[in-house]
């Protein structure tokens, strides 16, 4: 009997109950079939330690806040699934690392691999957030040591860094030069004596979201040409099963744990419909939901983010035509508790906690709130936003700085506060994350409307949002006008004052957006670059203590309403 120690009772539990028996089926009997066990993740994003999920199951209940994931959890669930089948294999769909808490980004992500590697993970794709610190990073990662970007991080966890023991797959991963993938396209396992052959690639627009000085000299081809590539090599080496790891997603409307549910929509269903008809299962991520569809007669699976829920996947193979004959899969939750406890996990889950505690309690500043929110709806201002670009603005007055721009996907968490409003080190780096420094530079008037025009091309503002900005900059918007036209003509203004076409005003952003990042070309057209060399993190935080020992602690409810539209 499986002891469930959260409040989640009845339903929850039988649905627990009924998932965990159903991947614990019996083998066929039929000599010529074997099954296969897969157990997948996406999304991690460096969650070592449990977090909030909020798990609305099609066996009803309604929905129900609960914390689920968490290392040692994930460690406990795979123990006990292990010993119903040693051969199962675990393997994910990207973005394992990289906007992480600060529990695994202040070691530069090195607990996560780590974790990972005591997991016993096999093979992932790549996700876009592996880009974020560029190629080189993402190498040293995969291969282990210390010569890194990021020296104040790298090798800090345990003094050294043997890498990671799964392999990262990028088929569509190109490099220019070689013209070959800068890192394996596939990898093939054996389970129950049958070749799987698992392919791995990112979404193709990976490099709108990466430093573009960090992955120059590589090319993201189309996902599904570089996924169809690979199987005349794979076959000649007696792959028969292929399984696609795709960082690419969609949404639907259908339950996480909907059985074959058919309203999957998005970028992914387009890369699935012209897949091989030999692929019959693709493992996807980049969305953060959870769901169980079929497209085309395939299925496509994800599993949340962050090790709220693991993806339990049986392929029935036949190994006489050494083909797929039937696929089923289940979503499991990932509730502390439910399963005995992995020692190894557990213990590596305390050393990473002992190792971080100090440094992240360190009290910064007492805010006027007790949580600046971020906005999640795209095209809307944020409270924190506002923070952030106010305090970018202040580190790079003496750049010069008149205005101050920041993508709200490089804002990760709200600011949260302990006792009293006082603001941490582990809050500050939940919300900045990446590290990124800041870069000054000259935009006239004309670059930065047409700077703010680049918001709704091609609809991204409703997958990126709206720039968030600083003290003083105010501009309106129509969002019925056509695209290139929706900034209304003399709303632009500075300290009141509109803005003038033809003269030069000092701009700072972070680097990613200063070299065209997240779809705007504008920034890379400023003039008279000065990198700063100042991280964002820092920023916020000199500007927090500034603010409090000016008696006037930062921090609101609400934006401040510097932009709106006009509708």
């Amino acid at each position: 009997m499986i002891k469930h120690p959260s409040s989640v009772a009845g339903i929850a539990l039988a649905a627990s109950l009924a998932i965990v028996l159903a991947g614990c089926a019996s083998r066929p009997a039929a000599p010529n079939l074997t099954e296969i066990q897969l157990v997948t993740l996406n999304d991690f994003h460096g969650n070592l330690e449990a977090s909030k999920y909020t798990w609305d199951s099609v066996a009803g209940g309604g929905e129900r806040v609960i914390q689920a994931g968490g290392i040692d959890t994930l460690g406990a669930a795979l123990q006990a699934w292990r010993k119903q089948d040693p051969e199962l294999l675990l393997v994910g769909a990207g973005d394992l690392i990289g906007a992480s808490p600060a529990i695994s980004s202040m070691w530069a992500d090195e607990p996560t691999i780590g974790a990972m590697n005591l997991l016993g993970l096999r093979a992932t794709s790549v996700g876009n957030h592996e880009f974020d610190q560029g190629r080189i990073e993402l190498l040293r990662q995969q291969k282990g040591g210390c010569v890194s970007p990021r020296a104040d991080k790298a090798c800090k966890f345990e003094g050294t860094y043997q890498g990671a023991q799964f392999q990262y797959l990028a088929a569509n991963v190109i490099d220019m030069v070689t013209r070959k993938p800068v890192l394996p396209a596939y990898k093939i396992e054996t389970a129950h004596g049958v070749k799987v052959g698992f392919i791995g690639t990112v979404l193709r627009e990976a490099a709108e979201s990466a430093l573009a000085s960090g992955i120059a000299g590589l090319e993201f081809v189309d996902e599904a040409d570089a996924i169809n590539r690979q199987l005349p090599e794979l076959r000649k080496q007696g792959v028969g099963v292929f399984v696609v790891l795709l960082h690419q997603g969609g949404r639907t409307t259908d339950k996480f744990d909907q059985q074959e549910c058919a309203n999957l929509t998005g970028p992914i269903t387009n890369v699935v419909k012209r897949l091989d008809p030999a692929i019959r299962l693709v493992i996807s991520g980049h969305s953060h939901q959870g769901y169980l569809c079929k497209v085309d007669g395939r299925m496509v699976t994800q599993a949340d983010m962050g090790g709220h829920v693991l993806s339990r996947i049986k392929l029935t193979v036949d190994t006489e035509t050494n083909s797929v004959r039937d696929l089923s899969a289940t979503q499991e939750v990932m509730v502390p508790g439910t399963w005995p406890a992995d020692p190894a996990l557990t213990a590596y889950l305390k050393k990473s906690r002992e190792r971080s505690t100090a440094a992240l309690a360190q009290p910064i500043a007492t805010l006027a709130v007790a949580s600046v929110k971020r906005e999640k709806e795209s095209a809307r201002e944020s409270a924190l936003g506002d923070l952030v670009a106010d305090s970018m603005l202040y580190a790079a007055r003496p750049f010069g700085a008149q205005i101050a721009l920041q993508n709200p996907g490089g804002i990760r968490q709200d600011l949260e506060t302990t006792e009293g409003n006082r603001v941490t080190l582990g809050h500050a780096m939940a919300v900045l994350p990446f590290g990124n420094t800041m870069v000054a530079m000259n935009l006239r008037g004309a670059q930065i409307v047409d700077l703010l025009e680049q918001q709704w091309i091609g609809g991204r503002e409703a997958k990126r949002g709206l720039l968030q900005v600083s003290d003083g900059f105010w501009y309106e918007w129509d969002p019925t006008q056509p695209e290139g036209s929706r900034v209304l003509p003399g709303s632009v203004k500075l300290n009141g004052v509109p803005l003038q076409m033809d003269s030069s005003y000092r701009v700072v952003t972070n680097n990613f957006l200063a070299e065209g990042g997240d779809g705007f070309p504008g920034f890379s057209k400023g003039s008279n670059r000065a990198p700063t060399s100042i991280r964002d993190i820092d920023a916020l935080t000199s500007y927090l203590i500034k603010r409090e020992q000016d008696k006037q602690p930062a921090g609101a409810a609400a934006p401040a309403v510097r932009y709106k539209s006009a509708q």
